[in-house]
């Protein structure tokens, strides 16, 4: 193929939709085989109709479009063209040549032609050549950008997992000290307990007034400070994945029963009734009854710390095909929404205060939770201020012995 041959081409005006409507050059010897309503897809070869139909398309959307490759139907057989073209009033002006070079060298031949569809042309194909450089050059702008951004985003994703595991590695060091510190204190915490308990029971004939009431102060605080020493122990564990289960064919209904048994002597100085409805018959359940006996206390001792004197605390069991529920409910002043999802979390405590005075670590129900998650149940509440709270756990019953 000559230089000459190679750049042969061809320019027309087409509607919208690729109709061709007037041939402006034809170095190819097209006209005579254009029929009335002939598109630039008829002049493709198969293969490439899909790809003409997205050269009209972006020529449609962007107005203007550069050096495309298709290939046309000649007598000889298929030939890759070039093609641009502009939008300009509703019409497409198309150009195509053998080469990218035969493009410029079609639109420099129209300039002889003098009317208003080549003047149209003439000045959009100056334009088409620069601006693909343009565009080019903002996507080459762009996808430095991007890839910035990207080596950016994947250096700051490297930095977060070695920040991650650092924090991890401080979190079991900081589990070790709290796990090491509440062990340590725990031993003379319940030394001062014992010792003031033994004064409140076989000295308080021999104190007065003001020693049995420093006693008793005594007494509570080292209580209430074993319990939170206790309590962290169990988290310092659970958050280390060392909640140890020891499950062995347990008789849940007599453990209600005694915990609801011990919990009635302290609600009583209160005023408050703790009652057992019903108890279905159950077989032994594989549980670590040790730990469910921790869970049944928090909920019941916490009923009955937010509940006025006067009121009841209901214990319910019921039983389905595949779970045990408890329910401890009371007639307390109720927890607001806000409030709701703060309980299940370490530390967490809701706006409502006890109604004599009790301390909490806010600790237990995050305890709670992960033991009974711990056998395969789920905890969760129902709350109306001014009303009661409802504590509900589920414990499946798939290990019946």
């Amino acid at each position: 193929m000559n230089p000459h041959e190679a750049d042969k081409g061809l320019a027309f005006v087409t509607t919208p939709d690729g109709a061709i409507v007037q041939i402006i050059s034809d170095e190819l010897g097209l006209v005579t085989p254009l029929l009335p309503g002939t598109t630039i897809i008829n002049l493709m070869d198969k293969a490439f109709a899909a790809k003409a139909r997205d050269f009209l398309a972006v020529l449609n959307e962007r107005q203007a479009a550069f050096d495309w490759e298709l290939t046309m139907r000649m007598a000889g057989g298929p030939m890759p063209m070039h093609f641009a073209g502009t939008a300009q009033g509703g019409r497409l002006f198309i150009v195509a040549a053998r080469s990218s070079s035969g493009l410029s060298r079609v639109s420099e031949e129209l300039m002889s032609i003098n009317n208003e569809e080549t003047t149209a042309l003439r000045a959009a194909l100056k334009e088409l050549s620069l601006k693909d450089r343009r565009e080019a050059g903002r996507d080459n702008q762009l996808y430095n950008d991007l890839s910035r951004v990207n080596n950016e985003l994947a250096n700051l994703q490297r930095e977060m997992v070695r920040k991650n595991v650092e924090l991890e590695k401080l979190n079991e060091h900081k589990n070790r000290i709290l796990g090491m510190a509440a062990h340590d204190l725990r031993g003379p915490l319940g030394v001062i307990l014992g010792y003031s308990e033994f004064l409140e029971a076989e000295a308080g004939d021999v104190l007065n007034a003001e020693q049995r009431e420093f006693v008793a102060v005594i007494k509570d605080t080292s209580e209430f400070m074993l319990r939170m020493v206790t309590d962290i122990l169990d988290v310092t564990s659970i958050e280390a994945g060392q909640l140890k289960l020891d499950r062995q064919p347990t008789d849940l209904a007599r453990l209600v029963r005694h915990n609801v048994k011990l919990n009635q002597v302290l609600a009583s100085r209160k005023q408050i009734a703790v009652e057992l409805e019903s108890i279905p018959a159950l077989q032994p359940i594989l549980l670590d009854a040790g730990k469910i006996e921790q869970v049944l206390n928090n909920l019941i001792s916490n009923a009955v710390k937010f509940s006025h004197g006067g009121s009841r605390v209901v214990i319910r069991l019921t039983c389905s095909n595949e779970f045990v529920t408890v329910a401890v409910q009371d007639q307390g002043q109720g927890i607001p929404e806000r409030d709701l999802s703060k309980l299940f979390k370490p530390f967490g405590k809701a706006s409502v205060r006890s109604t004599a005075g009790e301390h909490s670590t806010g600790l237990g129900l995050a305890i709670v939770r992960n033991i009974v998650e711990g056998h395969g149940g789920r905890i969760w509440l129902e709350s109306e201020v001014g009303k009661g709270s409802t504590f509900s756990f589920t414990l499946p019953i798939a290990g019946l012995a």
